[in-house]
C-alpha cells in the first residue's frame, strides 16, 4: 500500500511539473471615457492571448489616489497624462512605460427626443427653455469635467450656468444623468457619444478643440505588477494598447491618435 501511495504521489508530482501555469489576471484601471472602446480592445486581446483582463472603469483622479495608496492595479489608462506622470515621478511605475495612447474630445449631448437642437444652437443650447440642469463630470477628479469647465469659460458662459450643474462621478455617470432625465444637457466624451448604443439615444455638438486644453491621455505599467508572471502579462496588454488593431478601435470611437492635432 505504501509503495502504491508513493507511486501515486510521484506521478502527481511529475504531472504537476508539466502542467501549464495558470494565466495571470491583468488588473486594468481605465478612465470612464474608454468604456466602450476598451471593452472591444480587451475582447480582441483575450482572443489572441491566454491572459485574462479584469477591467475597472472610473475617474482618472480617483484611480490616481487609489494607486498612491497601494491599489494593486497592473496597468493604468488615464484620461489625463498628468496622473500617470505624477506616479512615475513618485517611483510607482515601471521605468519607461509612460506613453500617450490617445487625445480626447468633448461634446454637448442631449437625448434624441429633446426639443433642443444642439447641433444648430451650439453654446446657445445651454440656455434653451427646456434646459434646467446641465451635467458635467466632477472637475475635482475627472479630466473631462475640467475640460467642460474650460470650454464653458472659453465661451464666457460658465458663471451663467454653474448654478444648473449636476456633477457625475465620472464621464459615464454624466452621460447617464442626461439619459435618465436627471439633467437636460451634458458635456461628455465624444468616445461615449459615438458608441452605437449611446448614439441611438442622443444627438450632439462637438465642442471645438480651441475651447479647452489638449486632452492628452496616458498609460503606464505600475510597479504593483512586479510579480514576474503579472508583469509579463501586463506588458503583453500594454503592448496590445499600442497595436494597430487597438489604435484603429480608439480612432473609430473618435479619439485622435497621438500624432493628431497639436495645440495647447
Amino acid at each position: 500500500m505504501r509503495k502504491q501511495l508513493l507511486a501515486i504521489i510521484l506521478t502527481l508530482s511529475v504531472l504537476a511539473a508539466t502542467w501549464p501555469a495558470p494565466a495571470a489576471e491583468i488588473l486594468v484601471a481605465a478612465a470612464a471615457d474608454l468604456n466602450f472602446a476598451i471593452k472591444e480592445i480587451v475582447a480582441e486581446f483575450e482572443k489572441q492571448s491566454p491572459q485574462r483582463v479584469k477591467l475597472t472603469l472610473g475617474s482618472s483622479g480617483n484611480f490616481h489616489s487609489q494607486i498612491k495608496n497601494g491599489a494593486p492595479f497592473d496597468v493604468y489608462l488615464s484620461a489625463d497624462i498628468k496622473y500617470p506622470a505624477e506616479l512615475e515621478k513618485a517611483g510607482l511605475t515601471e521605468p519607461g512605460t509612460l506613453f500617450t495612447y490617445a487625445i480626447g474630445r468633448i461634446v454637448a449631448w442631449v437625448p434624441r427626443k429633446s426639443p433642443v437642437d444642439v447641433e444648430k444652437l451650439q453654446t446657445k443650447a445651454f440656455f434653451h427653455p427646456a434646459v434646467r440642469k446641465v451635467a458635467i463630470a466632477n472637475p475635482a477628479h475627472a479630466p473631462y469635467g475640467r475640460a467642460a469647465v474650460s470650454a464653458l469659460q472659453h465661451y464666457g458662459i460658465y458663471d451663467k450656468l454653474k448654478d444648473k450643474f449636476v456633477y457625475g462621478e465620472n464621464i459615464s455617470q454624466t452621460a447617464q444623468f442626461v439619459d435618465t432625465g436627471a439633467a437636460d444637457i451634458g458635456i461628455i466624451a465624444l468616445a461615449i457619444a459615438v458608441a452605437p448604443t449611446v448614439k441611438a439615444k442622443g444627438k450632439f455638438w462637438e465642442i471645438p478643440l480651441e475651447a479647452f486644453p489638449r486632452m492628452t491621455q496616458g498609460a503606464v505599467i505600475l510597479k504593483a505588477a512586479r510579480d514576474k508572471d503579472n508583469l509579463a502579462a501586463a506588458r503583453q496588454f500594454y503592448d496590445w494598447i499600442k497595436s494597430p488593431s487597438s489604435q484603429a478601435t480608439l480612432k473609430r470611437y473618435g479619439f485622435f491618435l497621438p500624432e493628431g492635432p497639436a495645440r495647447n
